[in-house]
């Protein structure tokens, strides 16, 4: 046994030790950094980027050693309390309402915590952590998002860090069910398996998953399985995993009409009445005659009043600045044409994108996001994993160097007033949109 061991050692010593200064590196990220400290955040991450292309390299084959790599990863910040993201503060207060049969989007929290006989466990902590924002807005997390949130607070026994370890258990579950549906997809697709690790084993990914609890990786998670249910023909089951995605975050909406011309007329129509119905069934619990317009409204406030981390609307803003426009009035009209510029995309997409076989599709999926984040006002890091995932299944590799680029806007959490800093976000952009050109133009017959 130990002979065998030896060999093994010797035959992958070079990935054992990428795996071990990973974890290490891990560790220091989840206890050992201060939000504040970017200079060794930004060194973590970049290090942490080259182990994880390394070990693709070396390994990409020995899918049992990436796995157990990315799990280990993983687990190493079960316990931790986020600290680069304090959005977790505002899932388990959501998640103490539903559980305890209080709907979520008709309160908010600087209203309910004025209520001397609250319920929700920790109330005090939780209103503190979520912060001012966040306490003063409606929840936007749609219906099954809330019923996770619910499934956390039961299982966290009524502590804080109970319901972390809960809800990190639950993103975990999903990621190793993104590898296991990702890699039958790929096989399906007649695609190598191994590139489900450019998702798997990518640093944003398991920092602001498993790190700092989005739950994106459930999004996925369902948006894969329908994709594999789609590659085998199941489409009407296709079509409830779908519902089941949308009504975790709303962003798989923007796809819908690109079916159009994979299931063709018929079926698309019955595939989106079944999305649909999965998905008005899914809000059928928390109706009320207030959830539309606290809804709607709280959807609205990412188009016109929140900005971070944003591309080419920050280069039109500065321009517009210069010619004596207020940001605070240009924001309102900016986000009133970004959805028709998305929705434009989306229907040119549908009608001459090569959406006829799944490949086709999923290329014209990634497409779409592209260009809605890079003209969307507010791009947070965790925004862009599910451009990961999608460039898993073609050969396109830009979102890999924007996964790494976006790094650079975790500089504003560094700054008392999140004060951003537009020369490193031009350089994000710069990089990314060279890497888009460089693939799109020198390689134009990339799937």
């Amino acid at each position: 046994m130990s002979t065998r061991l030896t060999t093994y050692f010797k035959l992958h010593k070079f990935s054992i030790l990428f795996v071990f200064f990973s974890l290490v590196f891990y560790y220091t990220l989840a206890y050992q950094l201060e939000r504040i400290d970017f200079i060794k955040l930004l060194t973590l991450f970049l290090a942490l980027f080259f182990f994880y292309l390394k070990l693709i390299q070396f390994e990409k084959w020995n899918y049992r050693f990436l796995l157990a790599a990315g799990i280990l990863a993983r687990v190493v910040f079960l316990p931790m309390e986020p600290h680069l993201s304090q959005d977790f503060y505002r899932f388990i207060w959501d998640g103490e309402l539903v559980s305890n049969f209080m709907n979520p989007y008709v309160e908010v929290p600087n209203i309910l915590i004025k209520q001397p006989d609250l319920i929700i466990a920790n109330a005090q902590e939780l209103y503190m952590g979520m912060g001012d924002l966040s306490a003063r807005h409606y929840s936007n997390y749609p219906p099954l998002n809330q019923l996770l949130f619910a499934l956390a607070a039961l299982l966290g026994g009524k502590t804080v860090l109970g319901s972390i370890i809960a809800m990190r258990s639950i993103i975990i579950l999903a990621d190793i069910g993104i590898f296991y549906f990702g890699r039958k997809l790929l096989k399906k697709l007649n695609c190598s398996p191994h590139l489900i690790f450019w998702y798997f084993l990518n640093p944003l990914v398991i920092v602001e998953l498993t790190g700092n609890l989005h739950f994106e990786g459930a999004m996925l998670f369902f948006f894969v399985w329908s994709m594999y249910l789609l590659s085998i023909k199941k489409w009407q089951w296709a079509a409830v995993v779908f519902g089941c995605s949308i009504s975790i975050k709303l962003v798989p909406l923007l796809f819908l009409p690109l079916f159009l011309n994979y299931l063709g007329v018929k079926r698309s129509i019955l595939f989106y009445i079944i999305v649909l119905s999965t998905l008005i069934l899914s809000f059928a619990p928390f109706y009320t005659f207030e959830f539309v317009s606290n809804y709607s409204q709280t959807l609205s406030l990412w188009f016109s009043n929140f900005e971070f981390n944003a591309g080419i609307y920050n280069l039109i803003k500065q321009i517009a600045v210069h010619f004596d426009q207020k940001p605070w009035e240009f924001i309102k009209t900016y986000g009133k044409i970004t959805p028709l510029i998305t929705v434009s995309v989306v229907l040119l997409l549908t009608f001459f994108g090569k959406n006829r076989n799944l490949l086709g599709l999923m290329t014209s999926m990634m497409w779409a996001l592209t260009i809605y984040y890079l003209i969307s006002t507010t791009v947070h890091p965790w925004y862009i994993v599910f451009l990961v995932l999608l460039a898993s299944f073609t050969s396109y590799r830009y979102a890999l160097i924007w996964s790494a680029a976006i790094i650079l806007s975790y500089f504003a959490y560094s700054q008392v007033d999140f004060k951003e800093n537009l020369l490193l976000l031009a350089i994000e952009y710069i990089s990314v949109l060279g890497f888009i050109c460089y693939e799109f133009f020198a390689h134009p017959n990339k799937k």
